[in-house]
């Protein structure tokens, strides 16, 4: 089992299917299933939320946004 490590955070590689999934989903989850998906991963809805927003601005950067903007609607 491999982990991939964000910010201070080590994911197995299951957990980080699950939250890819979701990210793919919804790139800003609402409360439930930021719930919802964190329960799955075993992780905090904190630790959840952070991924989320690193995510986000790792996605945002890739697009040749700016990281710390706002939602971008498709």
């Amino acid at each position: 089992m491999s982990c991939e490590i964000m910010a201070g955070m080590k994911l197995s590689d299951e957990q980080v299917q699950v939250l890819e999934q979701s990210f793919k989903v919804h790139r800003y989850p609402d409360e439930t299933s930021l719930m919802l998906v964190a329960a799955e991963c075993g992780l905090t809805e904190e630790e959840t939320i952070k991924w989320f927003k690193l995510r986000n601005a790792q996605w945002r950067q890739a697009e040749g946004l700016l990281a710390d903007q706002g939602k971008v609607f498709d």
